[in-house]
């Protein structure tokens, strides 16, 4: 308990005894008060003091001159009493005197004594139950003095009770004192606080009282009550099953739950602390009176449910029943499974007493028929006998049979080519039972043909069906998806996929056509000169281009593969036909250009036959010949003193017959095109005979025959020849000769 310390200085009842000297004595006393009030166990200092004396004299009694029960000290003018810790013995009127020389002076101060340590305590008689009476204590433990403490209880703001202990105490001591209330719990007070405030009035003026208070939490409780229990599934059950109750009950706190069994004694068996109890694998022996209470501590609630276990007869099941459709070539695995029966005996037969076909094999309370592969001799009725002590029970399964292995098949007789007619095929293959297929084709969203395979006769066998139809691809078609569905609908068969699907997306393929070549700057060029041949073809698949030169025999040459074939300073050679080819997998266009090039005029050659020097009356041939392809024209002339005279040949030459002395001069021979000219002269000389000069012979005449044939046979070879080497030709309208 805590200590308090009060120090008092004051004056009370001071005695003035004044002497022969002129000296005045004050005494001061501290607390300045003339009462003070001590709490027991508290400790209290009083202090006393003198001043106008050098040398005072100090002491401390009680008015009743009883023992000071305290320590006094003194230092100089200074004197204090401390009383610790304060009890009932010090409760007096304390006097400080003061003597200095002849003169005494004295200063009271009067202790009251109290107890309010402690805080009010809050009882209940018993836990506060709903509707049933409750006494709630207030009490003020160690109170004094009692005939001045005021106890009030309040339940929320509302005041229960005040009391006054206003009879006086028969001896000073510590007392507890307390407040009783009756009352019945509601709703309403669920959650209410209960107040106790204490009043202690110690003082006698209009100092404020002494207050402690306690506040307590109204706990209120409601015994359990409407106690249920739910049963999930049934309350009568066979023999291995399983069931969970569920109970329920009402009360504040919530009601704790036990679950227990009424024995043949009548004692009860605990099972459970939980709301909810699971049994599981049921037994005959577990039939009885399942109990559950629901507890607080303010009571307690029971129900009560019956449970009856029945014996349970044994079960076959067999998987996966009672129908299965089966695909031919798969594994397929019957399973017989016995419940309840720990001894069974297993048998497996056809409905019509076939061979099994299959593997049987036992595991404890089960028998599988395994088929595999699964057949044709596999599809019957499959019969799994189970015998238990004297009774037997007897489960059937039916294996259908089908096969649907994989997706139909797409095929075309060719290529697709725009405006050719194709035949597409749609095949299903090892399909049973085949008349119960359904084959469609799409191309896109429209149907083009559907089958159903109904009028075919059905046998135990895989079979390939097909559906075909011929059509004509068009350019539009290209991105069309082409789409052949299968079904095979049997409804009483459970199997999965009752339907495949393939798919083609279509593309048209279009021969080359439209082909086309691009000269630049033209097909007809100067030696030297660069050019570019550029080829396009129209189709689809896009063509591939090929650039070939055709030959002299007719062959092509390959040359390139690019779209341009370029020249970049061209020859003579290059000159010919050039052909460019676009190709795809399904067709070739073809398209020409014959490339000229023309060079200037050269390797003229001018000769006289049989000489430049002739004897008047020979015969002369004056020939001119070039080398140029493509052939230029030759013009023969004679020069006159007016100027040239142009001469009539025929085949680059001109026959002089009978020379005659004016025949005699300069011949010039001039060779153009329209790239250039070139020019060859020669002096012929005409001598006069000095004998008969109508003489004329025969070997002469011999001569003039044979040359006048050869000469121009000889034009010709080198003409045609070297026409033969070149692939292009030139032609001048006008020309008089050709080379």
């Amino acid at each position: 308990m805590p200590k308090k310390m009060f120090v008092i200085f004051g004056v009370s009842n001071i005695l003035w005894m004044v002497f022969a000297v002129s000296q005045a004595i004050k005494v001061d006393m501290f607390p300045d008060e003339s009462k003070i009030f001590a709490q027991i166990g508290d400790s209290v200092s009083l202090t006393c003091s003198a001043t106008g004396c050098e040398s005072p004299s100090l002491s401390w009694r009680t008015q009743m001159d009883s023992p000071l029960n305290g320590k006094v000290r003194n230092e100089g003018t200074t004197s204090t009493l401390i009383m610790d810790p304060v009890s009932f013995k010090d409760e007096h009127q304390y006097l400080c005197t003061v003597i200095c020389g002849a003169a005494k002076l004295e200063k009271a101060i009067q202790v009251e004594i109290y107890s309010f340590s402690k805080g009010p305590e809050i009882h209940l008689s018993s836990p506060a139950e709903v509707g049933k009476p409750v006494t709630v204590t207030c009490s003020v433990p160690d109170v004094y003095p009692f005939e001045r403490l005021e106890i009030e209880l309040l339940k929320g703001n509302h005041p229960m009770k005040v009391q006054d202990f206003l009879e006086p105490s028969e001896k000073k001591a510590q007392e507890t004192k307390s407040l009783d209330v009756t009352f019945s719990p509601t709703d309403e007070d669920i959650g209410t606080a209960l107040v106790c405030q204490a009043t202690l009035h110690i003082y006698d003026d209009d100092s404020p009282p002494k207050v402690r208070k306690t506040t307590k939490e109204l706990e209120v409780y409601i015994s359990p009550k409407d106690t249920a229990i739910s049963v999930n599934p049934s309350t009568r059950l066979q023999e291995g099953d399983s069931v969970t109750m569920t109970c329920t009950s009402a009360g504040l706190p919530a009601p704790r739950i036990l679950w227990s069994k009424k024995l043949d004694n009548g004692n009860r068996q605990l099972l459970s602390e939980n709301a909810t109890l699971t049994l599981i694998s049921m037994r005959a022996e577990d039939s009885g009176i399942y109990v559950c209470e629901g507890n607080n501590p303010v009571g307690k609630d029971r129900k009560e449910v019956k449970l009856t276990v029945q014996e349970k007869m044994f079960t076959v099941e067999i998987s996966p029943g009672p129908q299965i459709a089966a695909q031919v070539g798969d594994s397929v695995v019957l399973t017989c499974d016995v419940r309840d029966c720990e001894s069974p005996s297993f048998s497996w037969r056809t409905q019509i007493d076939s061979p099994l076909n299959g593997k049987v094999r036992r595991e404890g309370s089960k028998s599988t028929l395994t088929l595999s592969p699964v057949s044709f001799e596999n599809e019957h009725f499959y019969l799994c006998t189970v015998i238990c002590g004297q009774k037997k029970l007897e489960k059937g399964i039916q294996v259908e049979l089908y096969s649907f292995p994989s997706d139909p098949e797409i095929e075309m007789s060719g290529p697709l080519v725009n405006g050719n007619p194709v035949t597409v095929s749609c095949k299903v293959p090892n399909v049973y039972p085949s008349d119960r297929l359904e084959i469609e084709l799409f191309k896109g969203e429209s149907i083009m043909m559907n089958k159903i395979f109904l009028e075919d006769v059905s046998k135990k066998a895989l079979e390939t069906k097909s559906l075909e139809m011929t059509f004509i691809p068009t350019v539009e078609d290209t991105g069309n998806v082409l789409v052949c569905l299968a079904q095979l609908p049997i409804d009483e068969m459970e199997f999965e996929p009752k339907q495949r699907q393939s798919t083609q997306i279509l593309y048209v393929n279009v021969a080359p056509r439209d082909t086309t070549i691009l000269v630049s700057p033209s097909s007809i060029l100067e030696e030297g000169s660069s050019v570019n041949m550029t080829c396009s073809s129209n189709g689809l698949p896009a063509p591939k281009i090929l650039w070939s030169r055709q030959l002299s025999n007719g062959d092509l040459q390959p040359i390139s593969e690019n779209a341009t074939l370029s020249f970049m300073s061209t020859k003579m050679e290059d000159s010919g036909i050039y052909v460019c080819e676009g190709i795809n997998q399904v067709g070739t266009s073809r398209k020409e250009v014959n490339l000229i090039i023309q060079v200037a005029p050269k390797d003229i050659q001018l000769t006289a036959f049989p000489s430049e020097s002739v004897k008047e009356g020979d015969t002369v041939i004056i020939s001119c010949t070039c080398g140029n392809v493509p052939p230029t024209l030759i013009i023969l002339k004679k020069k006159a003193e007016t100027g040239y005279t142009v001469l009539k040949s025929t085949g680059g030459a001109y026959t002089i017959h009978r020379a005659q002395l004016e025949d005699a001069g300069v011949y010039q021979c001039e060779s153009k095109n329209e790239v250039g000219s070139q020019l060859r002269s020669l002096t012929l000389d005409v001598k006069g005979r000095e004998s008969n000069k109508d003489y004329f012979s025969p070997e002469l005449l011999v001569l003039y025959c044979a040359s006048s044939l050869i000469i121009p046979a000889i034009g010709m070879i080198i003409y045609f020849a070297r026409r033969a080497n070149m692939t292009g030709s030139y032609s001048l309208v006008e020309a008089q000769k050709v080379c």
